[in-house]
């Protein structure tokens, strides 16, 4: 995967209108679109994006019952996005569920959704995971568990912090997806992020695509840092 995943971490449509015409129109990037702006902007942002060429990772980290994630799903195909994801805490019950539904409802002539289970959010320290989720393992044995039951259930892939991509390839295979957010280049803040690498680092640990949010979206040039990550993600390959 040769673009990185810009997470487009806005609130409103405006901003990501400016965002996307600092863009050449002919250049398609792959961006994703989480819960702060499905939430405020709903569908129709889908809409918007699509109409201009983009790849879409629909982030909404679905968590519930089957029933209830398999009809959730089933309206998430309709959109066409490209790439969606739910908790693997969820059990292999739901992600089969979550599976059918983007079957179901992806329309004729579509690409179904790839999906993908997010293992342990990459906020999370093994500290904070022993003591408030009381699982009593590593964190990177939490991590390579829930892979291995994504992989079981059907998924196409897992969200985990690159350091542990590595790990997951091993215990998965070469096609399964490890889609890593905590990407930072060297210069750039920590934020809110726990488990984190540089580009270049999280290809030679096994990441297949990388998400990047704010080293980006908050550059002063958002087109040229986006670029430059682009470049340092493809130095290894």
């Amino acid at each position: 995967m040769d673009k990185p995943i810009i997470a487009l971490d806005f609130s409103s449509r405006k901003e990501v209108e400016d965002f996307l015409d600092r863009f050449d129109p002919k250049e398609s990037l792959f961006v994703k679109v989480g819960m702060e702006l499905y939430f405020q902007e709903g569908p129709s942002i889908i809409t918007l994006i699509k109409s201009k060429g983009h790849k879409i990772f629909l982030d909404l980290k679905l968590h519930d019952i089957p029933n209830t994630v398999e009809s959730a799903m089933r309206g998430c195909a309709k959109l066409g996005v490209d790439m969606i994801n739910v908790h693997a805490a969820g059990g292999s019950q739901m992600i089969k569920a979550a599976l059918k539904g983007l079957k179901e409802g992806t329309p004729v002539g579509q690409s179904i959704p790839q999906l993908i289970c997010v293992t342990q959010l990459t906020s999370i320290n093994e500290e904070t995971m022993r003591k408030e989720q009381l699982i009593p393992v590593s964190l990177l044995e939490s991590v390579v568990h829930y892979a291995k039951l994504a992989l079981e259930s059907g998924a196409d892939g897992v969200v985990c912090s690159p350091l542990e991509a590595s790990e997951v390839a091993l215990n998965t295979n070469a096609s399964f997806l490890r889609v890593t957010p905590g990407i930072r280049p060297s210069s750039a803040l920590k934020d809110d992020q726990q488990r984190i690498t540089t580009p270049e680092m999280a290809r030679r640990n096994g990441s297949t695509h990388i998400v990047v949010g704010r080293p980006i979206t908050q550059a002063l040039d958002p087109v040229l840092a986006y670029h430059e990550i682009q470049k340092e993600w493809n130095t290894s390959l």
